[in-house]
């Protein structure tokens, strides 16, 4: 992979119940800040508090999500865009329930190793060691925040379209969870946005296809870069 300009930052938002281990190669240099306030517009308060003046922000999932609403409230702070595994539309009332589902097993002593849908994360499952890994290291208490989380996110598709900065999409051909058919529609309604389809990739594309993710996320800030020294 070509070295990544380190100006702006890149920060990185891991999925629900990850760590900063889902990025692998791809996060080398990056800031990794950590999802565990239980609500959106708090989530993106304590980043907005926490982060450099302006930056790349990239996410998958659940960080996607963040970052999405992330360049929603502060434009002016985000110099380029990245969305992986994600999905713009509010929660539906199946995933509200499931959410409810997990947060009674996590109060009834589960550990997060065990909320961890492996089936529906990988389509590569040599890889499960490492998924549980990440949710080990992210705990109950973090992944409860986010359970939470989860549950105040809102429509984000009509913020989408005033997005003025380089946007790279990226989807898994394989993924269960947020279907391509989802990327496709944020790419539509981002000008300019730029839509990559890993071919037999699950929902953790950094996981699956490390190599191919970072060179994609280099080719993307090289873009950043080139634009913020103008």
């Amino acid at each position: 992979m070509p070295a990544v300009p380190s100006s702006p930052p890149l920060v990185l938002l891991p999925g629900m119940n990850c760590s900063a281990r889902l990025w692998g190669p791809a996060g080398a240099g990056a800031l990794h800040p950590v999802l565990d306030r239980p609500t959106l517009d708090e989530q993106v308060e304590a980043l907005l508090d926490a982060l450099p003046g302006r930056f790349a922000l990239g996410g998958l999932s659940l960080g996607g999500i963040v970052a999405m609403a992330l360049t929603r409230r502060a434009p002016e702070r985000v110099a380029g865009l990245c969305l992986m595994a994600t999905n713009a539309r509010p929660p539906t009332p199946e995933q509200r329930a499931g959410w409810e589902v997990a947060l009674t097993r996590l109060d009834d002593g589960a550990p997060a190793r065990a909320l961890q849908p492996l089936e529906l994360l990988l389509h590569d499952r040599s890889l499960d060691a490492t998924a549980l890994q990440m949710a080990d290291e992210t705990g109950e208490r973090r992944l409860a925040a986010q359970l939470r989380l989860q549950g105040t996110r809102v429509d984000e598709r009509p913020a989408l379209p005033a997005v003025a900065v380089p946007t790279l999409v990226l989807a898994g051909g394989q993924d269960r969870l947020c279907p391509v058919e989802r990327h496709t529609e944020i790419a539509e309604l981002v000008p300019d946005a730029r839509l990559h389809v890993l071919p037999g990739v699950g929902h953790l594309l950094p996981v699956e296809t490390q190599d191919a993710v970072a060179a994609l996320l280099g080719e993307w800030l090289s873009e950043v870069h080139g634009r913020s020294a103008r």
